[in-house]
């Protein structure tokens, strides 16, 4: 697909980078552009499986800056009108591609659509979300990290900010919502999830806190309208409280929830 690009930054995920690659160059309907962002990688099998990718891969080096600025500067060096970001150590699902865009193009009021989430790893099953909805956004990851998105909405955000170390793929939903862009849930698997003892979704979870402060601050505005918000929501005013006072603080440890979606998501 001439007109999607897909940006991969990696940092040291050697291991799992042709997985990563392969499953968009196999998507059915055609590929898309892939550019892998080497952010600054000090593994030599990183850089082996780097130098062995295919030619139609264009590959963009640059000094370890995070998954933020990793991200955008793959964003920066794409010109298609449809972008999207895969972690090096995930897969896009088999046919997300062609589905993400027949329903992005239906929807001319959409700047993104995502898909549910399959983990594999050290998890299974799958973990299917709400349609798009922009109260629940405010107080709960209800996206994930892989969306296909209009280029107007990376220019108008500025794309991922750098000050957020933590959930930086949360963070541009929410500041996609403050300038006027919405997404749109496709009911299909599109993104294929690896949960590993690596991930940075376990560092991420025991600093929860720290983030749910920062993204407040940013956007205390778009917070204000919360009530203008609800009246999308499908969510009861008893709903929208208890959804607002628990994922808000997130009371339950870290620990305590890694074992219990270990229980929900054996692996098979």
């Amino acid at each position: 697909m001439s007109d999607v690009t897909a940006v991969v930054p990696c940092f040291n995920y050697g291991a799992y980078l042709q997985e990563a690659v392969d499953s968009l160059l196999s998507q059915e309907g055609g590929a898309p552009r892939v550019i892998v962002v080497d952010d600054g990688s000090t593994d030599p099998h990183t850089h082996d499986v780097m130098d062995r990718l295919p030619d139609e891969v264009v590959v963009v080096r640059q000094d370890n800056a995070g998954a933020a600025a990793a991200r955008n500067a793959g964003l920066a060096h794409a010109d298609t009108p449809l972008v999207l970001v895969l972690d090096a150590d995930d897969r896009l699902a088999p046919g997300a591609l062609a589905a993400l865009r027949a329903e992005l193009e239906a929807a001319p009021d959409a700047s993104f659509a995502y898909g549910h989430q399959r983990f594999f790893g050290t998890m299974g099953g799958v973990m299917r979300f709400p349609p798009y909805d922009p109260y629940r956004l405010l107080y709960r990851h209800l996206i994930g990290p892989t969306a296909l998105m209009r280029r107007e909405l990376i220019d108008a955000t500025g794309g991922y900010d750098r000050a957020f170390a933590l959930y930086e793929d949360w963070e541009l939903w929410v500041n996609a919502l403050a300038h006027g862009h919405r997404g749109l849930r496709v009911d299909a698997v599109t993104h294929e999830y690896r949960r590993h003892e690596g991930s940075k979704l376990h560092r991420d979870r025991r600093r929860y806190r720290e983030f749910r402060r920062a993204l407040h601050a940013k956007h205390a505005g778009l917070f204000a309208r919360r009530d203008e918000l609800a009246e999308e929501s499908d969510l009861s005013p008893l709903g929208r409280a208890l959804y607002r006072f628990y994922w808000g603080p997130r009371p339950v440890p870290a620990a305590v929830e890694d074992a219990a979606y270990r229980v929900l998501f054996r692996a098979q």
